[in-house]
């Protein structure tokens, strides 16, 4: 029993003596205490906050050299290294924030209110990884509010409008016939590739006056102005594939884009009431040509083909 207890006390005394008590006062430049500032040593989880009066007092378990932070609001943060054996009975004096405001200046201008206020842009990847688009980007328009479908029309219907009231353009050019053609009850697909355009604009609200033969919504394509780099785009669905490549040369560029679909898969995991004798299948390819002058002026030559075979009754 002796030696039970002889161990106890000696533990005990060695626990006692492995702490070290980090005391002390915080005070402003005034002198007067700074109440709740927090205290403590960097790099531990051993701290505190100051009291009324501005003491504060905590044990550590750390040994040598470590940094004691001081810190408050309105007050510069206080940070001193040292053992922490002399962190005892220190007083700290915190000096005062200053914050100055940095000069404003207000110049005179204009507001321009463009289209961009009330439209949605998608970048070619955003319409291709759209579940249920299948690569098409007006497919990934009709996921976007506002738009609704017809029946199995696939044509873009924008807040109750025909669909031939919302208008389509390429760089600037109405484009009189952007999907492919179908029978009825038979879903449509837009001609254009997606990879041909940096962005696409889509106005469900309201559009300047330079689309006013618009009378639901604009569809604004952007195509590529110089392409960045050569690349090579690669399409794969369950329904067909895509391919496209853009060559590089001093100031002229190609970009070629091919795709195929044929519907055989979708109409016989989702059967209508039509008779299919052969099922949708289309083949469609376009190329741009750009050269840049020397003035900076650039000429963009586009053109497109598609082909679509069915067969039904």
């Amino acid at each position: 029993m002796k030696t039970l207890l002889i161990t106890l006390l000696t533990l005990f005394y060695l626990s006692t003596f492995a702490q070290s008590t980090i005391s002390g006062k915080i005070i402003d430049q005034q002198g007067l205490p700074v109440i709740g500032a927090n205290v403590y040593l960097q790099g531990t989880y051993d701290g505190t906050a100051t009291s009324d009066e501005g003491h504060f007092t905590f044990e550590t378990d750390a040994k040598g050299i470590h940094t004691l932070i001081a810190s408050s609001i309105s007050f510069e943060t206080y940070s001193k290294s040292a053992d922490v054996i002399n962190f005892k009975n220190i007083t700290i004096k915190l000096k005062d924030d200053i914050n100055t405001l940095d000069a404003v200046t207000v110049n005179a201008g204009t507001f321009n209110a463009g289209d961009n206020a009330k439209v949605t842009a998608l970048k070619p990847l955003d319409i291709v990884t759209t579940a249920g688009a299948l690569g098409d980007f007006v497919g990934a328009l009709q996921t976007l509010p506002g738009t609704s479908n017809v029946a199995e029309d696939g044509r873009l219907f924008v807040r109750g409008g025909d669909a031939d009231e919302t208008q389509i353009f390429v760089d600037g050019m109405r484009v009189f016939t952007p999907y492919s053609p179908s029978a009825n009850n038979i879903p449509t697909r837009g001609r254009l590739s997606p990879f041909l355009f940096k962005g696409i604009t889509f106005s469900t609200g309201g559009y300047s006056a330079e689309y006013g033969q618009a009378l639901s919504s604009v569809l604004l394509l952007n195509s590529v102005n110089e392409p960045q780099e050569e690349k090579t785009d690669i399409s794969i669905m369950s329904v067909g594939l895509g391919l496209g490549n853009t060559q590089i040369w001093d100031k002229s560029s190609l970009s070629v884009n091919a795709n195929y679909i044929n519907l055989t898969p979708y109409q016989k995991l989702y059967p209508d009431n039509n008779e299919w004798h052969k099922p949708v299948e289309s083949f469609g390819g376009e190329a741009v040509y750009r050269y840049k002058f020397n003035n900076d002026g650039l000429l963009k030559v586009y053109g497109a083909y598609s082909s679509v075979d069915f067969d039904l009754t």
